[in-house]
């Protein structure tokens, strides 16, 4: 099992930046494809925001957030990251990292290990 702490978050501008990051114990990364999601509401459903292959040999971003957010691992420092640039209102929410079992789901039920997130609040 690994256990990911995410970290980064805050209150940031609309249009300002912020860099999430995930660290992680307990087992390489190296062995997982990683993924961002985040929760924009209480009793609303995790969403999918960015996935990473092991190698970084490829990424996924939903819709939404192509062309401002970029997701990034160092497998040898065992941590992920999102930055994030251009910030809306929108991208209000916690935010996740997990561990999955294929870069190209976009379901939080291919991912499995999960850390207790880190707020993100964009004023407009």
């Amino acid at each position: 099992q690994v256990q990911l702490v995410e970290s980064g978050g805050g209150l940031v501008q609309a249009g300002g930046s912020l860099r999430l990051s995930c660290a992680a114990s307990g087992r390489p990364i190296s062995g997982y494809p990683m993924g961002w999601f985040r929760r924009q509401a209480p009793g609303k459903e995790r969403e999918f925001v960015a996935s990473i292959a092991r190698g970084s040999t490829s990424s996924y971003y939903t819709d939404s957030v192509k062309g401002r957010f970029t997701i990034s691992r160092d497998n040898a420092k065992n941590m992920m990251y999102l930055q994030m640039n251009s910030l809306k209102s929108e991208d209000t929410a916690v935010y996740y990292c997990a561990t999955g079992r294929t870069v190209m789901s976009r379901s939080d039920k291919d991912f499995d290990s999960w850390g207790q997130g880190t707020e993100v609040t964009v004023s407009s």
